[in-house]
């Protein structure tokens, strides 16, 4: 069993990037700039947003945070949305979700300017990301792709299941999967709270990437030996050891899965930090201008 270590290629992704913008800067060049836009107090969407303004320091971007209350009207952030669309100085920002109940997340997302959506959920680069244009592809389906290519771990003909289908990684990872190049070329199997006997499918997975959001759903029954497992999950659970009151679990029961696995990632350790290492790529991609000239 090998341990997908998603921290350590996560800086090494950051130290290239950052390698990369000082050439540019040094050759008179423009800074990327990539901008978060927060709303409410969530302490999860807190913690990463943070997360999110440090690496950008790390790796010499700018970078500007805009919050607003709970109570921000659908309106005034749509007002901040055109606002950076129209920034010429700003490449690229995210807008936290989830958001509040009141505010539609699909209206919002399909204001942000699609050459500014670093984020990669527009469904203009949705629709480039499915017809294998150029596109920012939404960051954890895209660190993810980077740790198999990073770990060389063979996908060609094998036999992936996806649990969950949300928009933001498991309908996209499906789909990246399934491509025709050197780090897909899988036969792809979704699966989803309405499917029976989730468990059929993955015995028999050659790759499982498990974003359902249930702490420790994949038990070591559900998977065969020599499986490659990715999980995604990142859900807080009450815990008297430690400080915080809190810590993360993912969806796969890691201890008795681990073994049965060839390669497998932690939670946390795993996924996580490769979705900002990928958001940072997304930007220094957004301000070189080379997916919408």
């Amino acid at each position: 069993m090998e341990l997908i270590d998603g921290k350590k290629i996560s800086l090494q992704l950051q130290s290239e990037i950052a390698e990369e913008v000082k050439t540019i800067v040094s050759k008179g060049g423009k800074q990327p700039h990539l901008a978060a836009v927060l709303v409410g107090n969530d302490g999860g969407s807190e913690t990463y947003v943070a997360a999110k303004i440090k690496a950008c320091e790390n790796v010499g971007f700018k970078s500007t945070f805009i919050r607003h209350t709970s109570e921000v009207t659908e309106a005034e952030l749509l007002a901040t949305v055109v606002k950076l669309n129209n920034d010429k100085d700003i490449d690229g920002y995210i807008v936290q979700m989830p958001l509040p109940k009141h505010i539609d997340e699909q209206k919002i997302i399909k204001a942000v300017d699609p050459a500014k959506d670093v984020d990669g959920f527009h469904p203009v680069n949705v629709g480039r990301m499915v017809l294998s244009l150029p596109s920012y592809i939404s960051a954890t389906p895209n660190g993810i792709v980077e740790l198999i290519k990073r770990y060389k771990i063979e996908t060609s003909g094998k036999h992936c299941v996806v649990i969950g289908r949300s928009n933001i990684v498991g309908s996209p990872m499906s789909i990246l999967m399934a491509k025709n190049n050197a780090f897909a070329n899988c036969t792809v199997t979704i699966c989803h709270s309405k499917t029976k006997d989730i468990s059929f499918f993955t015995k028999q997975a050659d790759i499982i990437i498990c974003a359902l959001g249930k702490p420790e759903f994949l038990t070591a029954d559900m998977v065969k030996q020599g499986a490659v497992v990715i999980d995604v999950g990142t859900t807080r659970v009450t815990s008297t050891e430690t400080k915080s009151g809190f810590k993360l679990k993912g969806d796969v029961k890691f201890d008795e899965v681990a073994p049965k696995c060839s390669f497998i990632t932690p939670v946390p350790g795993g996924v996580g930090p490769m979705t900002i290492a990928s958001l940072l790529s997304n930007t220094l991609l957004a301000s070189k201008k080379v997916i919408y000239k």
